[in-house]
């Protein structure tokens, strides 16, 4: 290849591993600004990708795909609702909790079926509708950028319109306007009448099913392959809760805040073309250990909350009542 093939594929791919951390981000961003904090990520997004997967091969549709991983993941989101609003269960304790049955449910799951495990292959409908482009007319023609952020499949333009109808919804509605009020005083908000519940069960299963996509994409990106041994999601959910933090609660930056960290996920796949590519200046990335690459986005992640932690200048958007469990009676 090429350094223009070359540095379009690196780019082509930064989306593709972005996607997945795009729907948690937002769906986690979703959750916290009704003022819950669900740590529960990396499950719900197992729980999504695994049973997503499932259901819509039993029918060889990706759209029933798409919607059962919505829905599953969704049902998990009311398992989090139950416990944290209306039993008013810890929620940093609870979310641990559903990373854990979800993970193990899709392990127990997988392995259950491993014998007569689905083929993505072997679902036309499934692999044909996630691996063929959807090209945008005139943008898809840009040299480079147009092959890179304009020719992809229909769960990564879906992404994107989600995490734009969010932000409008978030900044721009009455009903959006009432959720951050909730996030920021429930009590002020339960005051002028409205349904804290209600608004919490609500944003809690929605921003679930949408992280529910993302572990789809996931299973799908990988072929929908069970090796038995690595969840699909890979870490990707604990990923998404500091992306929160580094898209500053905004749904708009959280599309900027993905690109740099499937950046560092894409670079351990194409680091060695690129040092072939680009001898004289990319040169060096061949001599870099493949752990470090491994580590890099777990590692980005780790210096994101440490700088949000130590940057008391900056004005964070996280909502002032963020995991804390809200009591009527003490209002």
């Amino acid at each position: 290849m090429n350094q223009l093939e070359v540095l379009t594929l690196f780019l082509f791919n930064i989306v593709v591993y972005n996607i997945p951390l795009l729907y948690g981000t937002v769906g986690e961003i979703i959750i916290e600004k009704s003022g819950s904090l669900n740590l529960g990520v990396e499950g719900i997004m197992a729980v999504g990708a695994i049973f997503g997967y499932l259901i819509g091969c039993s029918v060889n549709s990706l759209t029933v795909g798409i919607l059962a991983s919505f829905l599953c993941a969704g049902l998990f989101g009311v398992v989090f609702a139950v416990l944290t609003v209306t039993m008013q269960a810890n929620q940093n304790v609870t979310g641990l909790t559903m990373t854990t049955f979800g993970v193990g449910l899709f392990f127990f799951i997988g392995k259950g079926l491993s014998g007569s495990w689905p083929v993505m292959t072997a679902y036309s409908n499934i692999n044909d509708g996630f691996k063929n482009a959807l090209e945008i007319p005139l943008l898809s023609k840009i040299p480079i950028l147009g092959k890179a952020f304009f020719s992809h499949n229909i769960l990564v333009y879906l992404g994107v319109v989600i995490a734009v109808a969010v932000w409008i919804y978030l900044n721009k509605t009455k009903t959006g306007l009432r959720l951050r009020a909730i996030g920021e005083n429930p009590a002020a908000a339960d005051s002028l009448g409205i349904n804290i519940a209600l608004y919490k069960y609500i944003h809690i299963i929605v921003g679930s099913g949408i992280m529910g996509i993302g572990g789809y994409y996931m299973g799908l990106n990988l072929g929908g392959s069970f090796e038995g041994s690595n969840c699909w999601i890979n870490g990707y959910g604990w990923i998404a809760v500091a992306l929160v933090i580094f898209a500053n609660w905004s749904t708009a930056k959280a599309i900027l805040g993905t690109l740099v960290f499937g950046f560092f996920n894409t670079l351990q796949i194409y680091s060695g073309s690129l040092a072939y590519a680009f001898p004289k200046s990319l040169g060096f990335l061949s001599n870099v250990p493949p752990q470090l690459y491994q580590a890099l986005p777990f590692i980005i992640t780790a210096l994101v909350l440490i700088f949000a932690s130590v940057n008391k200048k900056k004005k964070m958007a996280q909502p002032a009542a963020l995991g804390l469990n809200y009591y009527r009676e003490e209002r």
